[in-house]
Protein backbone atom coordinates (compact mmCIF):
# COMPACT_ATOMS: atom_id res chain seq x y z
CA UNK A 1 0.00 0.00 0.00
CA UNK A 2 1.12 3.55 -0.64
CA UNK A 3 2.36 5.41 2.43
CA UNK A 4 0.20 8.19 3.89
CA UNK A 5 2.46 11.14 3.02
CA UNK A 6 2.78 10.06 -0.59
CA UNK A 7 -0.96 9.56 -0.80
CA UNK A 8 -1.67 13.05 0.56
CA UNK A 9 0.76 14.63 -1.90
CA UNK A 10 -0.82 12.78 -4.81
CA UNK A 11 -4.35 13.51 -3.60
CA UNK A 12 -3.66 17.24 -3.88
CA UNK A 13 -3.93 16.84 -7.65
CA UNK A 14 -7.07 14.70 -7.97
CA UNK A 15 -10.12 15.81 -9.92
CA UNK A 16 -12.67 18.58 -9.34
CA UNK A 17 -10.05 20.97 -8.02
CA UNK A 18 -9.91 19.25 -4.64
CA UNK A 19 -7.49 20.27 -1.93
CA UNK A 20 -7.16 17.78 0.89
CA UNK A 21 -5.63 18.91 4.12
CA UNK A 22 -5.70 17.17 7.46
CA UNK A 23 -3.91 16.28 10.63
CA UNK A 24 -1.94 13.11 10.11
CA UNK A 25 -2.03 12.18 13.74
CA UNK A 26 -0.67 8.65 13.78
CA UNK A 27 1.11 6.20 11.58
CA UNK A 28 -1.25 4.06 9.55
CA UNK A 29 -1.19 0.35 10.44
CA UNK A 30 0.14 -2.06 7.88
CA UNK A 31 -1.45 -5.51 7.86
CA UNK A 32 -3.63 -7.63 5.64
CA UNK A 33 -6.38 -7.77 8.26
CA UNK A 34 -6.99 -4.01 8.35
CA UNK A 35 -10.06 -1.93 7.51
CA UNK A 36 -10.43 1.76 6.75
CA UNK A 37 -13.49 3.55 8.14
CA UNK A 38 -14.51 6.84 6.50
CA UNK A 39 -17.27 8.98 7.94
CA UNK A 40 -19.28 12.19 7.77
CA UNK A 41 -22.10 13.75 9.79
CA UNK A 42 -24.56 16.64 9.59
CA UNK A 43 -23.97 17.31 5.90
CA UNK A 44 -27.24 19.28 5.84
CA UNK A 45 -27.90 19.23 2.09
CA UNK A 46 -24.56 20.91 1.39
CA UNK A 47 -24.16 19.40 -2.07
CA UNK A 48 -22.29 22.44 -3.40
CA UNK A 49 -19.26 24.02 -1.72
CA UNK A 50 -19.80 27.05 0.47
CA UNK A 51 -19.78 30.24 -1.64
CA UNK A 52 -16.43 31.92 -2.06
CA UNK A 53 -17.78 35.01 -0.28
CA UNK A 54 -19.19 33.09 2.70
CA UNK A 55 -18.26 34.55 6.10
CA UNK A 56 -17.25 31.05 7.28
CA UNK A 57 -15.93 28.02 5.43
CA UNK A 58 -15.64 29.89 2.13
CA UNK A 59 -15.13 27.44 -0.73
CA UNK A 60 -15.10 24.38 1.51
CA UNK A 61 -17.13 21.20 1.14
CA UNK A 62 -19.04 19.89 -1.86
CA UNK A 63 -20.23 16.35 -2.44
CA UNK A 64 -18.39 15.99 -5.77
CA UNK A 65 -15.07 16.65 -4.05
CA UNK A 66 -15.97 14.22 -1.27
CA UNK A 67 -16.87 11.57 -3.84
CA UNK A 68 -13.50 12.03 -5.59
CA UNK A 69 -11.65 11.72 -2.30
CA UNK A 70 -13.51 8.55 -1.32
CA UNK A 71 -12.82 7.11 -4.77
CA UNK A 72 -9.10 7.79 -4.42
CA UNK A 73 -8.95 6.21 -0.97
CA UNK A 74 -10.77 3.11 -2.23
CA UNK A 75 -8.19 2.76 -5.00
CA UNK A 76 -5.44 2.53 -2.40
CA UNK A 77 -7.15 0.65 0.42
CA UNK A 78 -8.73 -2.73 -0.15
CA UNK A 79 -11.26 -2.80 2.71
CA UNK A 80 -13.18 0.47 3.17
CA UNK A 81 -16.39 1.29 5.03
CA UNK A 82 -18.21 4.63 4.56
CA UNK A 83 -20.69 5.91 7.17
CA UNK A 84 -22.78 8.97 8.00
CA UNK A 85 -24.11 9.89 11.45
CA UNK A 86 -27.30 11.66 10.38
CA UNK A 87 -28.82 15.03 9.46
CA UNK A 88 -28.29 14.55 5.77
CA UNK A 89 -31.42 16.69 5.24
CA UNK A 90 -32.09 20.43 5.63
CA UNK A 91 -29.89 23.47 5.19
CA UNK A 92 -29.78 24.51 1.52
CA UNK A 93 -32.26 24.97 -1.36
CA UNK A 94 -31.43 21.43 -2.49
CA UNK A 95 -33.52 20.18 0.42
CA UNK A 96 -36.22 22.82 -0.02
CA UNK A 97 -36.79 21.68 -3.61
CA UNK A 98 -36.06 17.94 -3.52
CA UNK A 99 -36.71 17.00 0.11
CA UNK A 100 -33.55 14.93 0.59
CA UNK A 101 -34.06 12.57 -2.33
CA UNK A 102 -31.07 13.90 -4.27
CA UNK A 103 -28.78 13.73 -1.23
CA UNK A 104 -29.60 10.07 -0.59
CA UNK A 105 -29.27 9.13 -4.26
CA UNK A 106 -25.82 10.71 -4.42
CA UNK A 107 -24.81 8.92 -1.22
CA UNK A 108 -25.95 5.67 -2.84
CA UNK A 109 -23.74 6.41 -5.83
CA UNK A 110 -20.83 6.99 -3.42
CA UNK A 111 -21.61 3.55 -1.92
CA UNK A 112 -22.20 4.58 1.66
CA UNK A 113 -22.48 1.49 3.84
CA UNK A 114 -24.94 2.94 6.38
CA UNK A 115 -26.25 6.13 7.95
CA UNK A 116 -27.90 7.00 11.26
CA UNK A 117 -31.21 8.81 11.46
CA UNK A 118 -30.86 12.49 12.35
CA UNK A 119 -33.62 14.69 13.70
CA UNK A 120 -33.73 16.74 10.48
CA UNK A 121 -34.62 13.63 8.50
CA UNK A 122 -38.15 14.21 9.90
CA UNK A 123 -38.43 17.82 8.69
CA UNK A 124 -40.90 17.05 5.89
CA UNK A 125 -42.76 14.36 7.82
CA UNK A 126 -42.72 10.58 7.77
CA UNK A 127 -44.15 10.03 4.29
CA UNK A 128 -41.55 12.29 2.70
CA UNK A 129 -38.71 10.66 4.65
CA UNK A 130 -39.92 7.20 3.63
CA UNK A 131 -40.29 8.24 -0.01
CA UNK A 132 -36.79 9.73 -0.14
CA UNK A 133 -35.34 6.61 1.47
CA UNK A 134 -37.23 4.11 -0.67
CA UNK A 135 -34.56 3.83 -3.37
CA UNK A 136 -31.34 4.09 -1.36
CA UNK A 137 -28.75 1.34 -1.66
CA UNK A 138 -27.62 1.45 1.96
CA UNK A 139 -29.36 0.88 5.33
CA UNK A 140 -30.65 3.70 7.54
CA UNK A 141 -30.16 2.81 11.21
CA UNK A 142 -31.78 3.71 14.54
CA UNK A 143 -32.10 0.81 16.97
CA UNK A 144 -33.90 2.91 19.57
CA UNK A 145 -36.69 4.17 17.30
CA UNK A 146 -39.92 2.21 17.29
CA UNK A 147 -41.51 2.53 13.83
CA UNK A 148 -44.34 -0.02 13.91
CA UNK A 149 -47.49 1.22 12.14
CA UNK A 150 -45.63 4.18 10.62
CA UNK A 151 -44.37 4.82 7.06
CA UNK A 152 -40.84 4.13 8.36
CA UNK A 153 -41.63 0.54 9.31
CA UNK A 154 -39.18 -1.49 7.22
CA UNK A 155 -37.27 1.64 6.21
CA UNK A 156 -35.27 2.07 9.41
CA UNK A 157 -33.21 -0.88 10.61
CA UNK A 158 -31.52 -1.56 13.94
CA UNK A 159 -28.13 -2.88 12.80
CA UNK A 160 -26.10 -4.48 10.05
CA UNK A 161 -23.07 -6.77 10.00
CA UNK A 162 -20.28 -6.39 7.44
CA UNK A 163 -17.33 -8.74 6.95
CA UNK A 164 -14.08 -7.47 5.44
CA UNK A 165 -10.63 -9.06 5.48
CA UNK A 166 -11.91 -11.71 7.86
CA UNK A 167 -13.05 -9.01 10.32
CA UNK A 168 -16.72 -8.99 11.30
CA UNK A 169 -17.99 -5.47 11.97
CA UNK A 170 -21.34 -4.85 13.63
CA UNK A 171 -22.92 -1.43 13.12
CA UNK A 172 -26.00 -0.11 14.90
CA UNK A 173 -27.66 3.30 15.01
CA UNK A 174 -29.00 5.51 17.80
CA UNK A 175 -31.26 8.51 17.30
CA UNK A 176 -31.81 11.49 19.55
CA UNK A 177 -34.87 11.76 21.82
CA UNK A 178 -37.43 13.29 19.45
CA UNK A 179 -39.64 14.93 22.07
CA UNK A 180 -38.61 18.57 22.39
CA UNK A 181 -36.39 18.41 19.31
CA UNK A 182 -38.83 17.58 16.49
CA UNK A 183 -42.43 18.78 16.07
CA UNK A 184 -44.65 15.83 17.15
CA UNK A 185 -46.72 16.30 14.00
CA UNK A 186 -43.61 15.42 11.97
CA UNK A 187 -42.59 12.22 13.74
CA UNK A 188 -46.09 10.97 14.47
CA UNK A 189 -46.16 7.51 16.07
CA UNK A 190 -42.38 6.95 15.94
CA UNK A 191 -41.27 6.19 19.51
CA UNK A 192 -37.91 7.18 21.02
CA UNK A 193 -36.67 4.44 23.32
CA UNK A 194 -33.95 4.43 25.95
CA UNK A 195 -30.57 4.74 24.20
CA UNK A 196 -28.61 2.92 26.92
CA UNK A 197 -30.94 -0.08 27.04
CA UNK A 198 -30.95 -0.44 23.27
CA UNK A 199 -27.19 0.07 22.96
CA UNK A 200 -26.57 -2.66 25.52
CA UNK A 201 -28.93 -4.98 23.67
CA UNK A 202 -27.26 -4.28 20.34
CA UNK A 203 -23.80 -4.94 21.77
CA UNK A 204 -24.91 -8.27 23.26
CA UNK A 205 -26.51 -9.34 19.99
CA UNK A 206 -23.57 -8.28 17.82
CA UNK A 207 -20.91 -9.73 20.12
CA UNK A 208 -22.57 -12.96 21.25
CA UNK A 209 -24.93 -13.93 18.43
CA UNK A 210 -23.23 -12.42 15.38
CA UNK A 211 -19.65 -12.91 16.69
CA UNK A 212 -18.51 -9.44 15.68
CA UNK A 213 -14.86 -8.46 16.23
CA UNK A 214 -15.61 -4.71 16.09
CA UNK A 215 -18.80 -2.90 17.15
CA UNK A 216 -19.55 0.59 15.81
CA UNK A 217 -22.37 2.90 16.87
CA UNK A 218 -23.60 5.56 14.44
CA UNK A 219 -25.06 8.06 16.87
CA UNK A 220 -27.09 11.22 16.47
CA UNK A 221 -27.28 11.86 20.22
CA UNK A 222 -24.73 14.68 20.27
CA UNK A 223 -21.12 14.77 21.46
CA UNK A 224 -21.22 16.09 25.04
CA UNK A 225 -23.69 18.34 26.88
CA UNK A 226 -22.45 18.22 30.46
CA UNK A 227 -26.07 17.74 31.54
CA UNK A 228 -26.87 14.46 33.35
CA UNK A 229 -30.45 14.68 32.09
CA UNK A 230 -29.36 14.43 28.47
CA UNK A 231 -27.76 11.40 26.86
CA UNK A 232 -24.74 12.08 24.67
CA UNK A 233 -21.94 10.12 23.05
CA UNK A 234 -19.43 10.58 25.87
CA UNK A 235 -21.96 9.44 28.49
CA UNK A 236 -22.98 6.52 26.28
CA UNK A 237 -19.35 5.45 25.94
CA UNK A 238 -18.85 5.65 29.69
CA UNK A 239 -21.97 3.62 30.50
CA UNK A 240 -22.01 0.82 27.90
CA UNK A 241 -19.34 -1.85 27.52
CA UNK A 242 -18.39 -3.34 24.19
CA UNK A 243 -18.62 -0.43 21.73
CA UNK A 244 -15.31 0.10 19.96
CA UNK A 245 -16.21 3.27 18.08
CA UNK A 246 -18.98 5.89 18.30
CA UNK A 247 -19.28 8.02 15.17
CA UNK A 248 -21.43 10.94 16.26
CA UNK A 249 -23.45 13.81 14.95
CA UNK A 250 -25.99 16.50 15.91
CA UNK A 251 -23.74 18.93 17.80
CA UNK A 252 -21.58 19.84 14.75
CA UNK A 253 -18.42 19.22 16.78
CA UNK A 254 -15.09 19.36 14.95
CA UNK A 255 -12.84 16.88 16.76
CA UNK A 256 -9.27 16.99 15.48
CA UNK A 257 -8.56 13.93 17.57
CA UNK A 258 -11.15 11.43 18.85
CA UNK A 259 -11.88 11.12 22.55
CA UNK A 260 -10.99 7.90 24.36
CA UNK A 261 -13.56 7.07 27.05
CA UNK A 262 -13.27 4.32 29.67
CA UNK A 263 -16.39 2.20 30.13
CA UNK A 264 -17.49 0.20 33.19
CA UNK A 265 -15.30 -2.82 32.47
CA UNK A 266 -12.22 -0.63 32.05
CA UNK A 267 -12.03 -1.10 28.28
CA UNK A 268 -11.98 1.92 25.97
CA UNK A 269 -14.40 3.41 23.45
CA UNK A 270 -13.37 5.89 20.75
CA UNK A 271 -15.76 8.84 20.29
CA UNK A 272 -15.45 10.99 17.18
CA UNK A 273 -17.34 13.58 15.12
CA UNK A 274 -16.50 15.55 11.97
CA UNK A 275 -18.28 18.90 12.32
CA UNK A 276 -20.87 19.57 9.61
CA UNK A 277 -21.62 20.37 5.96
CA UNK A 278 -19.18 17.89 4.46
CA UNK A 279 -16.25 20.15 5.30
CA UNK A 280 -14.32 17.19 6.65
CA UNK A 281 -14.11 13.48 5.94
CA UNK A 282 -13.00 11.45 8.95
CA UNK A 283 -10.81 8.39 8.72
CA UNK A 284 -9.98 5.59 11.15
CA UNK A 285 -7.87 2.52 10.38
CA UNK A 286 -8.17 -0.62 12.51
CA UNK A 287 -5.93 -3.69 12.27
CA UNK A 288 -6.60 -7.04 13.91
CA UNK A 289 -5.25 -8.67 16.01
CA UNK A 290 -3.11 -5.69 17.07
CA UNK A 291 -6.13 -3.54 17.93
CA UNK A 292 -7.58 -6.21 20.23
CA UNK A 293 -4.24 -6.59 21.98
CA UNK A 294 -3.39 -2.90 22.39
CA UNK A 295 -6.66 -0.95 22.09
CA UNK A 296 -7.10 2.59 20.72
CA UNK A 297 -3.89 4.34 19.73
CA UNK A 298 -1.87 1.19 19.92
CA UNK A 299 -0.18 -0.01 16.75
CA UNK A 300 -3.49 -1.43 15.46
CA UNK A 301 -5.35 1.89 15.40
CA UNK A 302 -4.89 5.21 13.66
CA UNK A 303 -7.01 8.31 13.18
CA UNK A 304 -6.98 11.09 10.60
CA UNK A 305 -9.23 13.55 8.78
CA UNK A 306 -9.29 15.45 5.50
CA UNK A 307 -10.59 18.99 5.01
CA UNK A 308 -12.13 19.36 1.57
CA UNK A 309 -11.63 22.68 -0.19
CA UNK A 310 -10.62 24.40 -3.42
CA UNK A 311 -7.15 24.00 -4.91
Amino acid sequence: MIDRRTFLRQAMTIGAGTLLTGSTLFKKPRAESSITILYTNDTHARLDPFPKNATQYAGLGGIARRANLVKEIRKREKHVLLFDAGDVFQGTPWFDVYGGEVDLKLMSKMKYDAMAVGNHEFDNGLESFADSASNVDFPILAANYGTRNTPLDGVIRRFIVKELAGIKVGIFGLGIELDGVVDPALYGAVKSRDAIIWAEGMVRSLRQFHNCDIVICLSHLGYRYGDPRRMDDVRLAGMVDGIDLIIGGHTHTFLDRPDIVANPSGSKTVVTQMGHSGIRLGRIDITLPSYLENGPYGNGFSSDYYTIGPA
